[in-house]
């Protein structure tokens, strides 16, 4: 049993201060210890670890490129630097093969009970043309038995898939949500009440909300109205300053009931190095300028953002408070997810957490009380 005492706790709810806290086999227990040299002493802001439902790599590691396990390894260890406890390994449009080698990646890390792997999430290749973005368009494709069976899988952990709802029937959708798949609809060019019969049928999360989707206007709401109407849909929001105007985002918060909107980072392979550009589909590159991604052939490649990053960003340009941020990082993509022992530093609760100075640079980063 490890035991720490930390001078300022965030619990999911509020701040205390100097909370002390033991850890055994892997979960929390908030109970007092007699004062030893062997407690450890964590200064500055210890919180929930992040999870991240949308990565696509890291630390020079790109699912798609080398859908592995060593690989997984390495986008994990990439992003715990910055905070991330748990994710989603994401895959973008690709060959019916690679994504099969991911899923079986992905069933390893399970197997195995990798540290920070949580799951699949399978971004296409079930999009709209129009609204595909940087995916290759040559992938994109419908539904077929062979990608019902990855989907049907059960060694997966928790499984997501984006779609585009216009291109895919609702008895697909109902399907998927009946083999325990999250719908999330993205790369969609549908209009509202196409988007709102996926809903009804069980879709409950919206990718990349204002990206690569139908936008809101007055006499047809599109994908984004959809997303903002609907009380019981989460949506993750890219909060690096290129994918969405900060007026965008604010407003998106202020609709949205509270605990459904949740920080995503959409990161690729350069986050955690210092790579300026990586190989991409169709014989392009992705460019690297600064701190955003292109294509050579012009779109948003996804993005070099960590959640630490999210949430500093956030709390300075989106005028939310401190505990909202981190519960967007932490707590709401927990409760997306169903991982209802994450997102809370409480008695009983997986002992993944980390640790925050002033400038919200994450300092310590622990999974299942191992420092990583």
């Amino acid at each position: 049993m490890n035991r720490f005492i930390a001078s300022r706790l965030f619990d999911g709810t509020q701040f205390k201060n100097d909370v002390e806290f033991a850890v055994n086999n892997g979960q929390l227990r908030f109970e007092s210890h007699p004062s030893g040299s062997d407690i450890t002493r964590l200064e500055g802001v210890t919180a929930p670890g992040f999870i991240d439902v949308q990565v696509n790599g890291g630390g020079g590691g790109f699912l798609n490129a080398e859908p592995s396990l060593s690989c997984l390894k390495t986008i994990v260890a990439a992003h715990a630097k910055f905070g991330s406890t748990a994710l989603m390994p994401t895959l973008i449009t690709d060959q019916i093969a690679v994504m099969e080698q991911a899923a079986d990646a992905v069933a390893q890390a399970i197997a195995s009970k990798e540290p920070g792997v949580a799951g699949i999430h399978f971004e296409g290749p079930h999009l709209s043309h129009p609204k595909k973005g940087t995916h290759s368009e040559q992938f994109i494709r419908p539904i077929s038995e062979r990608e019902f069976a990855i989907y049907g899988r059960e060694d997966l952990g928790i499984k997501m898939v984006t779609l585009a709802p216009e291109t895919v029937p609702l008895s697909d959708i109902k399907r998927l949500v009946e083999l325990g798949v999250k719908v999330s609809i993205g790369h969609s060019n549908a209009d509202f009440e196409t988007t709102m019969a996926a809903l009804e049928v069980g879709a409950d999360g919206f990718t990349h909300l204002f990206n690569a989707m139908s936008a809101y206007t007055s006499r047809e709401p599109g994908v984004v109205g959809a997303a903002l109407w609907d009380d019981n849909a989460w949506c993750g929001l890219i909060v690096d300053g290129h994918h969405v105007h900060p007026a965008s985002a604010k407003l998106a918060i202020r609709s949205k009931q509270r605990g459904k909107v949740m920080l995503v980072t959409d990161a690729m392979p350069p986050v955690g190095t210092d790579a300026q550009e990586f190989d991409f589909f169709d014989g392009r590159k992705v460019i690297r300028t600064g701190d955003r991604l292109n294509s050579t052939t012009g779109e948003l490649a996804g993005s070099v953002l960590d959640m630490a990053s999210a949430v500093r960003n956030s709390v300075n340009t989106l005028d939310v408070t401190l505990s909202e941020a981190l519960r967007m990082a932490s707590l709401y993509p927990a409760q997306y997810l169903g991982l209802a022992k994450k997102g809370r530093l409480i008695d009983g609760a997986d002992a993944d957490f980390i640790v925050l100075d002033d400038n919200l640079d994450v300092l310590q980063t622990f999974i299942n009380g191992q420092r990583v």
